[in-house]
This record gives structure tokens, C-alpha cells and sequence, in this order.
């Protein structure tokens, strides 16, 4: 055992409280290091691919593409879009959000020019490729996602249905029976 300070001002807190907290809790947070871990490498080699063309693309520029847009996409696309909306809609928000991030995080550290542009379009794609198998994989590990059935739906109706197919009988008891009551 090592004799490390464990203060919530270290660099190894988040190990130390993963180790030292309960079961459960240390399973579901292992749960989310593993996908998250799955994100960065399929994103990171995405991007190390189709970015690594680029003069100015130096490795750890590209490295920090990988994971940025690994945290952001786990975090609004998985998190928040996959467990309110589904797999559907969440693979195609993470195609929009993840050309956005591509996009911006290749002009800030690589430059402007429509090159990127065309890069990022392609690295989106290959990574949504990816995605529903994720978002898959997610939904298996994690109950409580199941594409919106955690949330109370809104605007769904029920239809209910009568006994009699046909309304023309309906009508036809009703006027004998008033006839009856006329008489």
C-alpha cells in the first residue's frame, strides 16, 4: 500500500474515491470509465486519421481533439440525449455535435480553411458510425436508460376501442329503443 495523501486537492482523488467507495457505487462508476474509455479511443483514432494530414496537426493537439470531444459527446449526447430521447435521435445529435466540436476544436489548433470543414463532416460520420453500438451497449449496462420509459411521456394518448365495429348498429338499438319508450 502506498503512503500517498489522499486530499481532495491531489491529482489521484478521483482513483482514490473511486477505490474507496462502495461496491455499487464503485461498479457504476468503473461502468462509465469503461465507456468513456471505448469513446476516447474510437474518437482519438478517428481523429488522429483524418486530422494527421494536416501540416500543423501535432499529435497532442489531436490527442486533446480526442477528448474533448469524447467528454462533451458522453456527457450531452449519452447522458442527457440517449436517456431521454433514445438511440435514434441520439445518433444523429451526435453527428451535429460532434462535426460542431470537430469543427471548432480543428480551427482553434490546426486553422481555418475548408479542408476542415470536409474533415470534420467525414469524422463525424465515421464516428456516428460507431455510435448506436455504443449507445447499444449503454443501454445494456444502465437500467434506468431506456430511451425515455424513465420519464413521463408527454402527449401520448391512449385510443380505446368499443365492443360493436360497426356504429350504424349502435344508432339502430338506440332509435329502437326510443321508439319503445314512445309507445
Amino acid at each position: 500500500m502506498l503512503n500517498v495523501a489522499w486530499s481532495k486537492t491531489s491529482i489521484l482523488f478521483p482513483i482514490a474515491f473511486i477505490l474507496k467507495s462502495k461496491s455499487i457505487e464503485r461498479t457504476i462508476c468503473l461502468r462509465h470509465l469503461k465507456i468513456i474509455s471505448i469513446k476516447f479511443i474510437i474518437i482519438t483514432i478517428t481523429v488522429l486519421s483524418l486530422f494527421g494530414i494536416f501540416d500543423h496537426a501535432y499529435f497532442g493537439n489531436l490527442v486533446l481533439i480526442g477528448l474533448v470531444t469524447t467528454l462533451i459527446s458522453y456527457g450531452l449526447g449519452d447522458m442527457f440525449i440517449l436517456r431521454r430521447f433514445g438511440n435514434l435521435i441520439a445518433s444523429i445529435s451526435d453527428f451535429i455535435l460532434t462535426f460542431f466540436v470537430y469543427w471548432i476544436l480543428a480551427s482553434i489548433f490546426i486553422g481555418q480553411s475548408q479542408a476542415i470543414i470536409v474533415t470534420s463532416l467525414a469524422a463525424a460520420f465515421f464516428t456516428t458510425c460507431v455510435e448506436p453500438f455504443i449507445h447499444v451497449y449503454i443501454l445494456e449496462q444502465f437500467s434506468n436508460f431506456k430511451g425515455g420509459k424513465d420519464h413521463e411521456a408527454f402527449g401520448q394518448l391512449q385510443t380505446e376501442f368499443a365492443e360493436e365495429m360497426d356504429i350504424n348498429v349502435e344508432r339502430n338499438k338506440q332509435d329502437d329503443f326510443k321508439q319503445k319508450d314512445d309507445k
